[in-house]
Formats: structure tokens, sequence, C-alpha cells
């Protein structure tokens, strides 16, 4: 089975993360890792791969600039054979759409593929409408948001766990699944795993080499846009409340119900 797992590159959560002038966010200046749901999206991919036993592949695929190597290096660093990096200065600032066609012609690119793996959702847009616009663009069935994963044959089935009820859903390969943060823990890349990764494939490939024009990407060509943004404010001293003559306990819940905490 050849599989494709879709991972992005996003800003350190604990990093000073702001926006460009343009509205977009800043993924040159800050600290970058790879998405912690997309690790979960790996991990399936590589437990798939381990159970069949057989020639399976895994490929990582990410879309973004030269930083989002990185988040590649980590997928073929915890198992995964071969990566795929897409990138393009004309792809900057573009929308789920945009990013949900460059992922479908890299893939169809890819070649003969069973199953694409993504996550939940990217831990910087949180959208998670990603791998349901793939899977129509590649007309094919979408298995979203599943907390386990099985694989029979050309049977893929998945268990959707909701707030008021767990569903089994299953589709026939070739299809594009989609993980939560439930499906499993992510191993840890190892020793072994991270020298063996230097030898590893990696592509490079830009928005000519998959048949896109930088008009059908990038901010202009975005369906939804960022209007305005408004720095975080600094972190102000909090209000002490003291208790030199009982008075406390009665300060404290006055203090909580002026917040609505109570």
């Amino acid at each position: 089975m050849n599989i494709v797992v879709c991972v992005k590159h996003v800003p350190d959560a604990t990093a000073d993360r702001r926006f460009e002038d343009d509205g977009t966010v800043d993924r040159v200046g800050v600290d970058g890792l790879l998405s912690e749901l997309d690790e979960y999206a790996v991990e399936q991919a590589l437990q798939v791969r381990e159970r069949l036993g057989d020639d399976s592949e895994v490929t990582v695929l990410s879309v973004g600039p030269q930083q989002a190597v990185d988040a590649i290096r980590k997928s073929l660093q915890m198992g995964a054979d071969k990566g795929v990096h897409v990138v393009d200065d004309a792809i900057a600032g573009s929308d789920s759409v945009a990013t949900s066609l460059v992922i479908a012609e890299a893939v169809r690119r890819i070649g003969a593929w069973d199953l694409v793996v993504c996550g939940m959702a990217s831990t910087d847009g949180s959208m998670g409408v990603v791998p349901a616009m793939l899977a129509e663009r590649l007309g094919v069935p979408a298995l979203t948001l599943g907390s386990s994963v099985e694989v029979e044959g050309d049977i893929v089935r998945i268990r959707r766990d909701g707030d008021t009820a767990t569903e089994t859903v299953e589709a026939t390969i070739p299809l594009v699944m989609s993980v939560t943060d439930q499906s499993g823990e992510a191993r840890y890349p190892s020793f072994k795993g991270i020298m063996a990764a230097k030898k590893k494939p990696l592509e490079t490939w830009s928005l000519a080499d998959l048949g896109i024009g930088p008009e059908q990407v990038g901010l202009s060509a975005a369906w939804s846009v960022v209007q305005s943004t408004e720095a975080r404010p600094p972190r102000t001293k909090g209000q002490v409340v003291t208790d030199e003559d009982g008075s406390g306990a009665a300060a404290l819940v006055e203090f909580l119900a002026s917040k609505k905490f109570v």
C-alpha cells in the first residue's frame, strides 16, 4: 500500500507569534515545528505500514516555505520512507481552497497511491476542512476524524467519537482519511531513525512542476482574508487580596463575582 501523509510546518505556539502587514501569519520570523496534530497522522500511517508487513511505503508531503522542510525531516526521522516539499513564493497567503488544490496536484504527481492521511486540523489555522476538500478534488471517499484505524484488504475502517455517540465508518481505497489526537500517541524519533533520515529521498517541487498558475493561489486568490489584527495587550499585575482583619474571604468572593466567575 502506498500511503501519503500531509503534514504542516506551523509557528511554535510558545513563541511570540504575530501577523504580517498583509494579515498573513509570520512564518519566517518565528520558530516553527511539525504540527502536533499531524504527528498523529504520521503515526497512524506508520502503524498501517507495520501491520500490513509488506512493501508498503509512506511518503510525507508538505506545502510551505523553506522552513517547512523541517516538518518533513522529523516525519522521516519517525520512520516515513521519503518526502516531498512543495515550495513556491506564490503560495504565501493561500487559504484552504488553494492549499487543497496544491496538495491534490502534488498527490497526483506522486503517482500510484492508496491512502492519504491528514491530521484533524492544523494547530495554527484550526480549519479542519482540507481533508474533505482534498477528497473532493481527488474524487475519492473521505473518512474524517478517526480515533482508531483498521485496514482489511482494500477496506479502511475508522471509529469516530462524537459528543453523544460513537460510529464506525468504512470505505474502499483509494481514499482520504484524517485522524484525531485520540488515535494513538505519536512515537519519538530514535537515534537510528534520525541517522537513517539523512539518506532518505526528499524532492522539492514548485507550482510549475504541478501545472498550477500563480494566479490560482496566494492572498489574491483567497476566498477569506484577515481584515485587521490587534496585538495582545501586555500582561498586567493582578489584584492582591490581603486578609489582615478576616475580611479576605469576602473580598475574594466579591472579586470573583465582579468577574462573573461565581
